[in-house]
C-alpha cells in the first residue's frame, strides 16, 4: 500500500512539472502574460519553479524608472470666435474649433495612467492629426489663396509651453518642469503648421505615456512598439519647417535639440523594456549586459542633445529631469556591469568578474544624485544586488579559486547593443 502511495506521488510530481513547464514556455513566448487564472492558485510546493518567473516578470518591471513629461496646454477657441475655412473648389466647410474641441478637453483631462483613457486621447489626436493634414492640403492649393490669406488673417489659436511650466503632468503627477523660465505665456502665431506641431508633439508624449502604462502591466513587446513609435513622431517634428520663427526660442517643444532628445530618450526608453524582456527569456548574460548599456549609450546621445543649445535657447533646465536622465543612464550601466561580472563568472573568470562588479560599484557612487526617493529607491535595489553579488564571488575566490583581480585598465569595458529601432511616422493623408 505504502509502495502503490509512492508511485502515485511520483506521478503527480511528474504532471506538476510537465504543468509547470508548459507554464513557463507559454510565459516565455508571450508578450503580455495575463495568464489564465490557473497560474495564479498554483502554490510554492506545486510550482516553484513557476512562482520565480512570476516574481521575477514582477521584479524588472517594478524596476523600472518613470517619468511624465508634462503636456503643452492651449486656450479653448469659444463659440463667438468659431474659425471655419470653405475650399473654394468643393465650398466644404472645415470647423477647426469644432474638430479641436476633443483634443482641448484630452489635454485638459488627467489620464492618471489609465491605458483605457490614454488610448481614447491617442484616437482623438490622431482624427484631428488627419484634419489638419486634409486643411493644410488644401489651404497651400493656389486656387485657395484668396480664402487661406482671409483664415489666417483671424487665426486665433494659442499655445503655451508644457516645458515651461511647473505644472502637473497628464497623469495627474505634480513634477518639476523641464524648463523653468520666469514667466510661462500663450504664445499666438498664424503659421498653421505652429498648430501641426504642437499636436504631432503631443501625440508623441501620449504615445510615451502609452508605453509606460504597457510596461507598467509588463506587456514588454507592446510597450517597446509605442516608445518606437513614440521616437518616429518625436523624430517627425524635428523636420517640420516653420514660416514665422520669432518664438521658436521661447518654445522648447519646437528646437530640434529638445524633440531630438526625446527621440533618444524614447528609445533608451524601449531598450530598456527590451533588455527586462531578454533577461526574463534566459537570453545570456553577456547579450543581457549589451542591451542594459545601449540604454546607457541613448542616454547619453539625448543628453548631449538636450544640452547642446543650453547658453542660446534653454536657460534653466529642471534639475528633476537632468535627474531622470542621469540616473536613467547609470542604472542600466550597472546593470551591464552586473550581468557582465555573471558572465565572466560563468566563464571561469572569477578575478574579472570582481574588478568589473567593483568598478560599476565606484562609477554609480560617483553618478548617482537623483533627489526623487521612488528613483533612489530603485537604484539602491540594483546597488545592493551588486554588492551581495560581489561579497558572494570575493568569498568564492578567498577560498577557492584564488585569481588576481586585475586593475581597473586590464578590466574589460562594457559594450553597447542599441537594437531598438524607431518606427518612422507616417501621415494618412
Amino acid at each position: 500500500m505504502l509502495t502503490h502511495m509512492f508511485v502515485i506521488k511520483d506521478h503527480i510530481i511528474k504532471i506538476q512539472l510537465i504543468i509547470t513547464e508548459t507554464i513557463l514556455l507559454y510565459i516565455k513566448n508571450t508578450s503580455n502574460p495575463k495568464l489564465h487564472p490557473y497560474l495564479f492558485v498554483c502554490s510554492s510546493s506545486c510550482c516553484p519553479r513557476l512562482q520565480v518567473t512570476l516574481s521575477s516578470v514582477c521584479n524588472e518591471t517594478k524596476t523600472m524608472l518613470r517619468y511624465f513629461i508634462p503636456i503643452p496646454k492651449t486656450k479653448t477657441i469659444v463659440l463667438g470666435n468659431v474659425i471655419k475655412f470653405t475650399e473654394k473648389e468643393t465650398k466644404t466647410e472645415l470647423n477647426i474649433s469644432l474638430s479641436r474641441k476633443q483634443v482641448e478637453d484630452s489635454i485638459s483631462r488627467s489620464s492618471h495612467g489609465v491605458e483605457a483613457i490614454v488610448r481614447e486621447d491617442l484616437v482623438r489626436i490622431k482624427a484631428y492629426l488627419l484634419f489638419l493634414r486634409y486643411m493644410i492640403d488644401h489651404m497651400n492649393k493656389p486656387c485657395n489663396q484668396e480664402i487661406s490669406n482671409r483664415f489666417t488673417k483671424n487665426l486665433m489659436i494659442r499655445w503655451s509651453s508644457g516645458l515651461n511650466l511647473d505644472c502637473k503632468s497628464s497623469n495627474g503627477l505634480s513634477l518639476a518642469s523641464i524648463f523653468q523660465p520666469k514667466s510661462t505665456p500663450f504664445f499666438q502665431s498664424k503659421d498653421m503648421l505652429f498648430e501641426l506641431h504642437m499636436i504631432l508633439f503631443i501625440y508623441a508624449l501620449k504615445l510615451r505615456e502609452k508605453a509606460m502604462v504597457l510596461a507598467s502591466k509588463a506587456d514588454m513587446v507592446e510597450s517597446t512598439k509605442a516608445y518606437r513609435e513614440a521616437a518616429g513622431v518625436f523624430d517627425s517634428v524635428c523636420k517640420i519647417g516653420h514660416t514665422d520663427w520669432s518664438y521658436i526660442e521661447k518654445f522648447p517643444e519646437l528646437t530640434s535639440p529638445v524633440c531630438s532628445s526625446l527621440k533618444l530618450l524614447c528609445l533608451a526608453e524601449g531598450q530598456a523594456v527590451t533588455a527586462n524582456k531578454a533577461k526574463e527569456k534566459g537570453t545570456s548574460a553577456s547579450l543581457v549586459a549589451k542591451l542594459h548599456y545601449g540604454v546607457t549609450q541613448f542616454v547619453a546621445e539625448a543628453n548631449a542633445s538636450l544640452l547642446s543649445k543650453t547658453n542660446t535657447q534653454v536657460k534653466q533646465l529642471s534639475s528633476r529631469f537632468l535627474d531622470y536622465v542621469s540616473t536613467l543612464g547609470a542604472l542600466h550601466e550597472l546593470k551591464s556591469g552586473k550581468h557582465l561580472a555573471e558572465s565572466l563568472e560563468s566563464e571561469g573568470e572569477l578575478g574579472e568578474a570582481i574588478g568589473v562588479l567593483r568598478r560599476s560599484l565606484a562609477r554609480a557612487k560617483l553618478t548617482t544624485q537623483c533627489r526623487s526617493d521612488t528613483w533612489k529607491s530603485i537604484f539602491k535595489k540594483e546597488r545592493e544586488q551588486v554588492i551581495t553579488m560581489m561579497n558572494k564571488y570575493e568569498n568564492l575566490n578567498e577560498s577557492m579559486m584564488l585569481q588576481r583581480i586585475p586593475l581597473e585598465a586590464d578590466l574589460p569595458t562594457l559594450q553597447g547593443d542599441k537594437i531598438v529601432k524607431l518606427i518612422p511616422y507616417i501621415d494618412t493623408k
